[in-house]
């Protein structure tokens, strides 16, 4: 029905820079927020950045000033650019959406989910 795919993972040097994109596909009617989250093992997963169809942004305050999160509504598809990677920000990246669906009878809300991308900082 509803499909998120994520790509851009990767290694990287500390104080190097990576692209993550995450494209929905399926029988959608619309998306509202956007986002990406990441997790460490043994760790909940946490926020990394969303933003709104209108384009209005939030971030975690540990990537303000080095990541940008965009999107791009005609393609359901959103970035995330990390500058200036750190050791820390070694983790799993999980693309969100909050998508509308349409499920051949009616229009359904989901909670959407990508399958995870690994992104490694070496020191």
């Amino acid at each position: 029905q509803v499909q998120l795919v994520e790509s851009g993972g990767g290694l990287v040097q500390a104080g190097g820079s990576l692209r993550l994109s995450c494209a929905a596909s399926g029988s959608i009617f619309s998306i509202n927020v956007m986002g990406w989250y990441r997790q460490t093992p043994g760790n909940q997963r946490e926020l990394v950045a969303t933003i709104t169809s209108g384009g209005s942004t939030n971030y975690a305050d540990s990537v303000k000033g080095r990541f940008t999160i965009s999107r791009d509504n005609a393609n359901n598809t959103v970035y995330l650019q990390m500058n200036n990677l750190k050791p820390e920000d070694t983790a799993a990246y999980y693309c969100y959406a909050y998508i509308r669906y349409y499920t051949g009878s009616y229009y359904k809300p989901l909670d959407a989910w990508g399958q995870g991308t690994l992104v490694t900082v070496s020191s």
